[in-house]
């Protein structure tokens, strides 16, 4: 009897708390703020050629103005101005801004490893860094990050950049085009989508080697990470769950773009980020794309980073971010 009384009033008080609490509360939807996204042509920005697509179409949750430009500077002056809320740029640029800015950027996500690759003509074989010795070698970005990443893969594979190889760097990497039609034996090191243009051009030519896969067998912990996504600080604060939804949407743009490349590439003629879909679509798969966030990113990029500090510290603005520098949501 006791324990059905028990029950009883159990069952009572449950009622009444029930009855108490009234209905209980639905959960509110999130409202996403309008983001102005900003997005380098090229390799860097053509993980985001499927979501401005899906954003025109209004299959997005947040309501985005997506641009793409063609110069770096032109994006660092909308971050500077504010009218850039997200921007996908290069890794040393981020940690540029970051350090000329107090830290007003933080980096998001990895959207590309590296974009560099050996590329050999008709006739001449080559299947690995050791096989450049004794090479003539043109390639492009004197003083930037592309030479710095070629000095640091030679000096790994024991190749004296002055003795082994001859090196010789063009001004822009279009001008890598017409390199062999005066010197036809020569190897080329040339950013992607140049590297596929000359595939395409040169009957026999192909990509012998992918740096980023030669920074794999040698970069520890770090990996070759050219590309990436930055917030400015002001609105991650004032707008994370925005951030996260973003990060959602691209991440799944990164991955239309790897898995269905006839789409993406018409979207990368059609926007401006790759001049040819032919060759947006050969490029892609060549381009590393990748969604890489959190500690890994964090290590990966961080190791990457001081490998160009090394180089030269001005590449990333004068000093390595700091532990902010690297978005933990």
């Amino acid at each position: 009897m006791k324990k059905i009384i028990s029950l009883l009033l159990a069952a009572l008080l449950v009622l009444g708390l029930t009855a108490c609490g009234g209905e209980p509360e639905q959960p509110q939807p999130v409202e996403y703020a309008a983001t102005n996204f900003y997005v380098l042509s090229g390799p860097t920005g053509i993980g985001a050629a499927n979501l401005k697509d899906r954003a025109e179409k209004g299959q997005t949750e947040i309501n985005y103005n997506i641009n793409i430009v063609k110069e770096p500077t032109e994006i660092v002056a909308k971050i500077s101005k504010k009218e850039a809320d997200i921007a996908a740029i290069a890794t040393n640029l981020a940690a540029k801004i970051y350090n000329t800015t107090n830290g007003a950027v933080t980096v998001l996500a990895v959207n590309t490893l590296g974009v560099l690759n050996v590329v050999t003509p008709a006739g001449v074989e080559v299947k690995s860094l050791a096989d450049l010795k004794g090479k003539k070698v043109y390639t492009t970005g004197a003083g930037s990050n592309p030479e710095y990443i070629i000095n640091y893969l030679l000096e790994k594979n024991n190749i004296d950049k002055k003795k082994d190889i001859e090196l010789e760097f063009k001004a822009e990497g279009t001008e890598l085009l017409t390199v062999w039609a005066t010197d036809p034996d020569a190897i080329i090191i040339a950013p992607q989508p140049v590297a596929t243009s000359l595939t395409v051009q040169n009957q026999g030519a192909k990509i012998a080697i992918d740096l980023t896969k030669e920074w794999e067998k040698v970069g520890g912990d770090s990996a070759l990470m050219q590309g990436c996504v930055v917030v400015r600080n002001e609105f991650l604060q004032k707008n994370p769950e925005t951030v996260k939804k973003f990060l959602d949407e691209y991440k799944a743009s990164v991955d239309a773009a790897n898995n269905d490349l006839d789409t993406t590439a018409a979207l990368c003629e059609s926007y401006g980020i790759v001049a040819k879909a032919a060759i947006a679509k050969k490029a892609i798969p060549n381009c590393n794309l990748c969604f890489i966030k959190g500690s890994e990113m964090k290590t990966k990029l961080s190791g990457y980073l001081a490998v160009m500090f090394a180089a030269d510290k001005t590449s990333v603005g004068g000093k390595l971010p700091a532990d902010d520098f690297y978005y933990a949501g």
